[in-house]
């Protein structure tokens, strides 16, 4: 009679699961790969019907992404040589760069934004979460509840009053606003998660950090924040997400200092319309830091997700 394993699954199941794993891991990439093709494209390429999935590959959509242009006069033209490869793929619709375009200054924004609104978020969600999970909070429930609910408003419900507040304050169209604003958004989210993983771990580590004569604060340092490392890279993740990827706010609140990314990739036009290769090649590079930093915390993300899923 053979044995049988409650825990330890058949191979059947390991091969049925890893070809499911595997199947949606390929259809979740077709639309990325398809971003990251239609960049090397040319427009007539990317509109093409049916769509072309071998092409003759070119660097016009990011020549376009990050250089401005201006059309000229065949005499000009001929009177002024192609300075580099970039200039003569734009000499082809009798165009010339002029300088580079704000996509650079836009993604830089993005940068500022998004990591540091994270940054905030992270401080000051984890000496909240901290206080509510260690300390008598009164009206702890309501508390939390209030926090929670901020983040079941629609952006809509709120955009107006928050760019009524954002115009009498000066914080329109700042990096100092968009960080306080999407800092705003996030915290609650922060909050609710790193609690969770702080409820986890022990209280004897900080009591006994307490007896060995360490203060509060020093427990809190050097005993809970390691322990709560992975849900914090995890809540990490998902803060810069939401900040990375916002859109609403951005196009209502900024236009040109603090601008970021995805409000600007739209707005590329090329020659007869929307240039589709640029925008695909803008989409790609803005999904980039984030990926990697994903790829940096994947250790601390997958441990985080099933933190306290197993109680001893």
């Amino acid at each position: 009679m053979s044995s049988f394993s409650v825990t330890e699954p058949s191979n059947r199941s390991k091969w049925i699961a890893g070809f499911l794993v595997i199947s949606y891991a390929l259809i979740t990439m077709i639309p990325l790969v398809w971003i990251l093709l239609t960049g090397f494209k040319s427009p007539a390429d990317a509109i093409s019907y049916p769509p072309k999935v071998v092409f003759d590959p070119t660097l016009e959509g990011y020549v376009n992404l990050f250089t401005t242009r201006t059309r000229q006069t065949q005499e000009f033209l001929n009177a002024n040589p192609p300075q580099n490869w970039a200039d003569e793929i734009v000499r082809q619709y009798d165009m010339v760069i002029v300088g580079p375009s704000k996509f650079g200054e836009r993604f830089m924004n993005s940068v500022i934004i998004g990591f540091g609104s994270t940054f905030l978020s992270i401080f000051l969600g984890t000496l909240a979460a901290y206080a509510f999970s260690r300390f008598k909070v009164p009206l702890k429930d309501d508390l939390l509840f209030f926090i929670l609910s901020t983040r079941m408003m629609p952006p809509v419900a709120v955009a107006i009053p928050i760019f009524l507040m954002f115009r009498n304050l000066g914080l329109s169209d700042t990096h100092l606003g968009m960080i306080l604003l999407y800092t705003g958004v996030n915290i609650s989210l922060a909050v609710w998660l790193l609690k969770g993983f702080i409820d986890e771990i022990p209280r004897e580590y900080e009591e006994a950090a307490l007896i060995d004569g360490y203060t509060r604060f020093q427990a809190f340092y050097k005993v809970v924040l390691p322990q709560a490392a992975t849900g914090i890279a995890s809540t990490a993740i998902f803060c810069l997400i939401f900040a990375w990827n916002e859109y609403a706010f951005a196009v209502l609140l900024t236009s040109a200092t603090a601008q970021t990314a995805p409000p600007f990739i739209p707005t590329i036009i090329g020659v007869g319309g929307l240039d589709w290769p640029a925008v695909a090649a803008g989409a790609t590079i803005f999904l980039i830091p984030v990926m990697i930093f994903t790829i940096l915390m994947r250790k601390h993300l997958l441990r985080g997700i099933t933190f306290g899923a197993v109680r001893k």
